[in-house]
């Protein structure tokens, strides 16, 4: 199916991922990544950036050859729907030819709330000052049985579907996700696929599906022994070619994800459904968080060559799967060394 839908080209995108801060009131089971304002018990300690330095990351990555800039945080207890338009229109000084793909449908929902519009009114303004797509994250499962488990103050599954089709409505595209490997079952996976299928079947909007299994090793819900480690690679392999052929030909993409599966992980997914490779990212840091040992950052030089030892052909794209401008392609190869991060 995937050879009849991409034949043997294999996708990938230029960008970088700033995580702008990992204080988050909320205190999801399953997620290494966010602190309280003093808890350090995890990996990393509590940060909150500056628009300054979002800035700086942003310009930085165009100079690499970025098309794309994927902004997500926590929900840090001060944060307002002004404060994302903020973080947007410091994105768009540092370069403002980049695509922003940014916030999860948690953050939209904090945003539109702590302003007091409704979805299709903040999402006019979030378009205007510079959003360009949404990830489709913070799904996890969807399914409220297992939300109640691990993320029981989240978004629950009608309000995380019904933000996203608000984003569609509005024009923005999103990608969509799973994390499984928990406390779930394949009961929960069958749902989690076809609530999505049912979606994209009325809007249309979202561009590529990406499993993303659990690493367990440092989030809370594994360290209490209340859930697994993670699935096994067998599951999430399969994870991959389920969603191939549950999801044709409504949703025509597959991402697999290099930072959660590594290369062995990567080349097992490309022959089972997968025909994406995401970001090239330049920094990781939720996945590492938790506990993996991949990222954080994969050149395209790299990844060209290895898909190259596996008989595919390796294509830049944007992040609404067009061909990237020439000069993007140029620097992307010749990128410089990151300077160093710094956090507020």
């Amino acid at each position: 199916m995937r050879c009849e839908v991409s034949g043997d080209t294999v996708t990938y995108v230029v960008n970088r991922n700033i995580n702008y801060t990992n204080i988050c009131a909320y205190r999801c089971g399953f997620c290494a990544f966010s602190k309280g304002r003093t808890h350090e018990a995890l990996r990393g300690k509590p940060y909150d950036i500056d628009l300054g330095e979002i800035e700086r990351r942003v310009a930085e990555a165009w100079e690499r050859g970025a098309t794309e800039v994927c902004l997500q945080g926590g929900i840090h207890p001060r944060y307002t729907g002004a404060t994302y338009l903020d973080i947007l229109r410091a994105a768009k000084r540092g370069a403002p030819g980049i695509h922003v793909h940014a916030f999860s449908p948690l953050e939209i929902h904090h945003g539109a709330e702590t302003t007091g519009v409704d979805l299709p009114t903040w999402f006019g303004r979030l378009i205007e000052a510079g959003l360009g797509s949404l990830p489709g994250t913070a799904a996890e499962i969807l399914d409220d049985e297992v939300r109640r488990v691990i993320c029981p103050d989240k978004l629950d599954t009608a309000r995380w579907l019904e933000v996203i089709e608000a984003a569609h409505r509005a024009g923005l595209k999103t990608t969509a996700t799973i994390m499984f490997g928990h406390v779930d079952r394949p009961v929960h996976w069958a749902r989690h696929l076809l609530a999505l299928r049912q979606l994209q079947e009325r809007s249309g909007g979202f561009t590529e599906f990406v499993p993303l299994p659990f690493v367990g090793r440092e989030a809370p819900l594994y360290l209490k022994g209340r859930a697994r480690p993670g699935p096994t690679f067998r599951e999430t392999v399969l994870m991959h070619a389920v969603a191939r052929l549950v999801l044709h030909p409504v949703i025509g993409r597959i991402q697999t994800s290099w930072v959660k599966m590594g290369p062995r992980g990567v080349a097992a997914c490309l022959e089972a459904g997968a025909d994406d490779l995401g970001g090239t990212l330049m920094n990781e840091s939720i996945t590492r968080a938790a506990g993996a040992d991949h990222g954080e950052e994969w050149s395209p030089a790299e990844i060209e060559a290895f898909l190259g030892n596996l008989g595919r052909t390796a294509r830049q794209r944007t992040t609404l799967y067009s061909a990237p401008a020439t000069d993007r392609t140029f620097h992307s190869f010749r990128a410089a060394r990151l300077s160093p991060l710094r956090f507020g």
